[in-house]
């Protein structure tokens, strides 16, 4: 790859719902730009950016994925994100260092609830875009309608500066209403020549020509005096409107083609280089000085002192830890050294290389505004900054969204579990939506991510990578145990074998406390029943046996433990024995004061639009849920409602579900409550089925 400035450079993402072809898109337009032989298929597992083996046999991207290439004297990095919700995180990775997005929707879908959520994502950033409606060539193709559709739910400033010639199998080419020219692919595909455009398009170009001349004047204070007094504007004005309207995002120029057929994609990336800012254009980027805590802006320059944002972590079976990294201002090179800001730590730069899928250019080094990759970082993670340790500065992280779904990893194989925990810490590692968490009170290794095929893409990796086979499963809730009524109650441990025999007698009381009261002992004896010296042991045996209930063996609560009485032996009587002692009175006792067991509540808080408020509210309700209340958000309603956790665990699927993935909640544990007595039932039974099954 040539040398470039920053002004040459162009850090375009494809965003779209799964399904519209980005990744064909990124293919066409690296073989178009002679960066790939040969066009890649996704179906055929030849795509460059979609190289995951996990991605081959799913056919869907998951990881974002750079690819370089050059056109028309400028390097335009083509970041190719994931389409399904599950992988939100990487789409988020991948805008944090786009300058600009190609919002991409499918010929025949339409805008689709996917296209909804990038495109506030891509608000979010202020980003400036271009709309290209792919698969053209598609049978039930409808360009008019997926335009009316894109401006109603988007606005008035988005505007076609294409027509399609035909449509579905009959597609090929398009009218450019800035030159009013008919684009047509010529020999191979990969040229273009440009015809008249056929009579029966002539006056639809004539209509949708005016539409988009209206929002490029509008930018531009001469041009609209130009065009409000009648006169013509030139192609060069027209293109000069829209480039200042698409930089300022009050314009978004709408193209189409066909990826898969390569028609319509050239168009599209003269596009890119003339719309679409460089690094830096419109504006440096702000950060936090750590020494003095101010806020400060770098200029995407090469003047200034080196800093770069880290945006990827990625663990590649041959070279072990690769850092995608976007250079924000200065420059770095190869075999130099970087200071991590957030950690106060240096870092050894090896070879960085410039990634095309995964395809590895070494270069020696990179600009302000480039992106690029280096190996074997120790102490850097994603959304950590890399600088210069004289003027160090730390940019702004990436806001990625809570795991939704939350499911307990049990291995395949007795003595796995070392090998399971070391490779769900490297893949957590790389993947800031995914977390591991070992519940301390169930023993379950907890993993949580964005979805169900997010997990069993975990899963999928654990075994190619670190060749282990888990099961994926229910987490088990952690139930407890507590009392409602007092008893009193005796303990006696008495043996007498040969020599030295066993002695140690209580008398406890056990009343309950209120929710959260959690355990009290009370020491009530007088005149030396029990001696001094045996008390912490009667505590002690009481603690042990609180740890697994009488109902079902889940942790007991909220209760008073006095001990009031007892009696000892001179020589028999030992601490183990009153402990002992204690332990027995203790189950005894529980299994006469009418226990009870009782489940985690948790707080949720359901994000949807009004439609779906009656569905969700009728959901919430069938889970056992308790509605507290909603309240307005922008667009949408906040539902507020208590819900047992036994019935949130698959609820992130059902909420995609029920609102076509438009809606999406947050949760945290509130209290605990007593179970319903027929579920309590089924409880109990099916821990009793446990035990019988470890016997």
């Amino acid at each position: 790859m040539g040398k470039y400035k920053t002004e040459q450079l162009r850090n375009v993402a494809l965003v779209a719902h799964g399904g519209a072809g980005k990744t064909s898109l990124a293919e066409a337009i690296l073989y178009n730009s002679g960066a790939v032989e040969r066009l890649g298929k996704v179906d055929d597992g030849t795509a460059t950016t979609d190289y995951d083996p996990e991605e081959i046999k799913r056919k869907i991207s998951i990881n974002t994925a750079i690819a370089p290439c050059e056109w028309s004297g400028n390097k335009i990095n083509i970041i190719d994100t994931p389409g399904f919700a599950d992988f939100v995180g990487e789409v988020k990775s991948g805008l944090r260092v786009a300058d600009a997005a190609v919002v991409v929707f499918c010929a025949v879908s339409g805008v689709e609830v996917g296209s909804e959520n990038v495109w506030s994502f891509a608000d979010e950033r202020g980003l400036p875009r271009i709309a290209f409606i792919n698969k053209m060539d598609r049978e039930n193709a409808d360009f008019y309608k997926v335009v009316d559709a894109i401006r109603s739910q988007f606005g008035q400033h988005v505007v076609p500066v294409q027509i399609p010639i035909g449509s579905q199998e009959s597609f090929e080419g398009v009218v450019d209403l800035i030159s009013m020219k008919a684009i047509l692919p010529d020999a191979g595909g990969r040229k273009i020549k440009t015809a008249d455009i056929p009579a029966d398009l002539q006056d639809r170009a004539k209509s949708y020509r005016d539409m988009m001349l209206e929002v490029a004047a509008e930018n531009d204070d001469e041009l609209i005096e130009k065009y409000l007094d009648g006169q013509e504007l030139t192609e060069d004005e027209i293109r000069r409107g829209l480039a200042k309207g698409v930089k300022a995002g009050k314009a978004v120029p709408i193209f189409c083609g066909s990826s898969l057929r390569n028609i319509g994609i050239q168009p599209l990336m003269d596009a890119l280089v003339s719309y679409l800012p460089f690094p830096g254009e419109l504006g440096g980027v702000e950060g936090v000085n750590p020494v003095s805590k101010q806020r400060e802006t770098r200029e995407l320059k090469a003047g200034q002192p080196f800093s770069a944002f880290v945006f990827k972590t990625m663990a590649d079976p041959y070279v072990g830890k690769l850092t995608f990294f976007k250079v924000y201002s200065g420059t770095i090179n190869s075999d130099s050294q970087a200071y991590n800001a957030n950690k106060d730590r240096q870092e050894r730069i090896g070879q960085i290389f410039f990634m095309r899928g995964k395809q590895q250019e070494p270069t020696q080094e990179v600009i302000a505004g480039d992106i690029a990759a280096v190996a074997k970082l120790q102490e850097t993670s994603t959304g950590e900054t890399l600088c210069d340790k004289e003027h160090p500065i730390i940019f702004d992280g990436i806001a990625f969204p809570e795991p939704a779904l939350s499911m307990a990893v049990e291995p395949k194989s007795k003595g796995d579990e070392d090998k399971i925990s070391a490779g769900l810490a490297r893949l957590a590692e790389e993947d800031p939506t995914f977390k591991v968490k070992k519940d301390a009170e169930t023993g379950q290794t907890i993993i949580s991510g964005m979805g169900e095929q997010h997990l069993e893409v975990i899963a999928d990796r654990l075994k190619r990578k670190f060749g282990v086979e888990v099961t994926l499963d229910t987490p088990r809730v952690p139930y407890r145990e507590t009392i409602r009524g007092s008893v009193k109650v005796e303990g006696k441990h008495k043996k007498q074998t040969g020599g030295r025999g066993q002695y140690g007698h209580v008398w406890l009381e056990l009343e309950p406390l209120p929710p959260g009261g959690d355990f009290e002992f009370v020491d009530k004896i007088f005149g030396g029943a029990v001696p001094r010296q045996y008390i912490p042991a009667v505590e002690k045996g009481v603690r042990e046996a609180l740890a697994e209930g009488v109902l079902a063996g889940y942790p007991l609560v909220d209760l008073r433990v006095t001990l009031y009485d007892g009696s000892y032996h001179p020589v028999d009587s030992s601490e183990m024995a009153f402990k002992i002692a204690a332990s027995m009175a203790l189950k005894k006792g529980a299994m006469d004061a009418k226990p009870v067991l009782l489940e985690p509540i948790m707080n949720v808080e359901v994000v949807v639009p009004e439609a779906y408020m009656g569905d969700i509210m009728g959901d919430l309700n069938k889970r056992r849920g308790k509605i507290l209340g909603m309240e307005p958000s922008g667009k949408n309603q906040v539902i507020k409602a208590l819900v047992p956790m036994a019935e949130m665990f698959k609820y992130a699927i059902d909420l995609r579900s029920i609102t076509g993935g438009r809606g999406h909640y947050s949760m945290s544990f509130d209290h605990y409550e007593e179970v319903p007595a027929q579920i309590s039932q089924q409880i109990i039974e099916a821990a009793a089925r446990e035990r019988e099954k470890e016997k």
